[in-house]
């Protein structure tokens, strides 16, 4: 599966912004779809996951009540919609696959990932 994230930009501190992840090649079923950030000298990080099939979402515990992960079968595409955003937002967020037959307990870390999108860059700014 191909992947393709867009919705990045400049956004003041307070402010929101959707990422998109829409999928090419094939559907997501079978898979779970997840949303990492790096931010410069930083390790990537998990932020959120949907399984495609079921509809559960896992977040990071930091991002809890601040984003929502969600799916639209008619697109094909899963959102990430984020709120609230601080400076220390700030990354290149990646959208990233992989099949949910590996369970849930993978679904938090980027290794367990094959697939990846491009990364869209946040900058929140002051």
């Amino acid at each position: 599966v191909q992947l393709q994230a867009s919705g990045g930009g400049l956004v003041q501190a307070g402010g929101s912004l959707r990422l998109s992840c829409a999928a090419s090649g094939r559907t997501f079923s079978s898979y779970a779809v997840g949303w990492f950030r790096q931010a410069p000298g930083k390790e990537r990080e998990f932020v959120a996951t949907i399984n495609w099939n079921s509809g559960s979402t896992y977040y990071a515990d930091s991002e809890k009540g601040r984003v929502t992960i969600a799916g639209d079968n008619a697109k094909n595409t899963v959102y990430l919609q984020m709120n609230s955003l601080r400076p220390e937002d700030t990354a290149v967020y990646y959208c990233a696959a992989t099949l949910t037959k590996y369970g849930s307990s993978s679904y938090y870390m980027a290794r367990q990932f094959s697939y990846w999108g491009q990364g869209t860059q946040v900058t929140v700014s002051s």
